[in-house]
């Protein structure tokens, strides 16, 4: 292995670490509500301000960090995220009253937006045939972290309280803020494309607003975007009322949820990564390959869904079967929609598509808890879960299927403007005028 490939796999490590530790730091915040109520004498409606604030500041700064990453030093602003995470994070653990607490886990927001140049910085180390498999892997994180969160919490609540928590997970996240400003090198944008890879040197391209307003002329990318609406409902209904799901209508006692959860977890945190690796297969054969994938996948977890659901509540053991199937094929879209998104779009804007992706992203999973609990106030959970989850997947199946049928015509566009700008760098490089 090269030099040059020991390198981009080191960032992957350190930006792996990242995103499991930081997401582990954010979903904290659940399993510590209760000692958390106790300390400030609160109640539900104040704790649930709590975890809105932060999904307001995220949502609100996505499109400000996708700004800043395709105008600035992507790695030198991954630091800066990772040292905000850090930082906030002690703030919430010295906050002695709840208005300062609340103020202070608000803040936690700002560094949860901070995806977007991640991902930007991988697509210029990873060529378009490797980038859904590494997004994958990037994003076992995810889960593995909101494990990670689970146990220390459980594990290291009674030892140190839930301040002292957070004081190691703050700590953390000044730590990988030193090793990504000093590890972390910027990567010329583009300079993964196939048409430029072979390239000495590249231009510097950075955020242009007139390639940022012709995002939303790509047809493709418009239904890339509606997708992330409807997408991430069923999501969030899963993570906010699963657990009582299996509580209250199931009947599962405590350690049976954690039995069912926990394998559930690994199955899903798998899925990004194969899912991730099926895209980049089909997508060497065809343009539409990665979101024919995610059109499948959806549609087989909404099957796999009503089936699982439907499963009689003491047949524990079909259930959990069924339930790690469903886990293995609701992620394959996420590493899929970011490559495709990357794949559409000029390297300078990239992180500022990916912003708006998740800024839309964002605003659905605002809706999704709420309306769940109207519906299981009427009715159930079990009805609540199947409605939205397989209405949701139902209507991303349509949008997906419409941007394969799309998306060559617009991967064509992108590959001509690239060698396009290659002809240019050669001529400037020769001294020469292109043709």
């Amino acid at each position: 292995m090269s030099s040059k490939s020991r390198y981009r796999w080191l960032v992957v490590s350190l930006f792996f670490a990242f995103i499991l530790l930081h997401q582990a730091d954010k979903l904290l915040i659940s399993p510590l509500t209760t000692p958390i109520m106790e300390t400030f004498g609160i109640n539900e409606a104040q704790m649930g301000a709590v975890f809105t604030g932060a999904l307001l500041v995220s949502a609100i700064l996505y499109p400000v960090w996708g700004y800043l990453y395709d105008r600035f030093a992507r790695p030198k602003l991954l630091a800066l995220a990772s040292a905000i995470w850090g930082a906030t994070t002690w703030l919430s653990a010295i906050a002695p009253t709840y208005p300062t607490f609340l103020i202070s886990r608000a803040s936690t927001g700002i560094d949860d937006s901070s995806y977007p140049g991640l991902y930007s910085l991988i697509a210029d180390y990873f060529g378009p045939s490797m980038r859904g498999k590494v997004y994958g892997l990037l994003q076992l994180g995810m889960p593995l972290g909101y494990m990670i969160g689970l146990f220390a919490a459980t594990m290291l609540s009674g030892l140190v309280g839930w301040r002292g928590v957070f004081y190691i997970t703050g700590s953390l996240g000044l730590l990988l803020a030193l090793l990504i400003y000093t590890k972390v090198r910027e990567a010329p944008r583009g300079k993964a494309e196939p048409e430029l890879e072979d390239l000495d040197k590249i231009g510097v391209y950075r955020f242009d607003k007139n390639i940022a307003v012709g995002l939303f002329r790509k047809r493709s990318l418009l239904l890339l975007f509606a997708q992330g609406f409807f997408g991430v409902f069923p999501w969030n209904v899963i993570t906010y009322w699963f657990f009582r799901y299996l509580e209250t209508e199931r009947n599962y006692t405590e350690n049976a949820v954690l039995m069912t959860m926990v394998p559930a977890v690994l199955v899903l945190a798998v899925g990004y990564f194969v899912g991730g690796s099926i895209g980049d297969f089909f997508f060497k054969r065809t343009p539409r390959g990665r979101l024919l994938v995610s059109t499948v996948a959806v549609l087989l977890g909404a099957i796999l869904l009503f089936v699982t659901m439907n499963i009689p509540v003491e047949n524990q053991a079909l259930f959990l079967i069924m339930l790690l199937a469903t886990a293995l094929f609701i992620p394959f879209a996420s590493p899929n929609v970011i490559s495709s998104v990357y794949d559409i779009t000029l390297p300078e804007v990239r992180s500022t598509a990916l912003a708006v992706q998740y800024f839309i992203e964002n605003a659905g999973a605002a809706l999704a808890p709420f309306l769940a609990g109207l519906i299981a106030v009427r009715s159930s959970l079990h009805n609540a879960i199947l409605i939205i989850c397989i209405s949701a997947w139902i209507v991303d199946s349509i949008l997906f299927a419409v941007a394969a049928y799309l998306v060559p015509e617009d991967i064509k566009t992108l590959r001509q403007q690239l060698r396009e700008r290659a002809e240019q760098e050669r001529a400037a490089q020769m001294g020469t005028s292109p043709p």
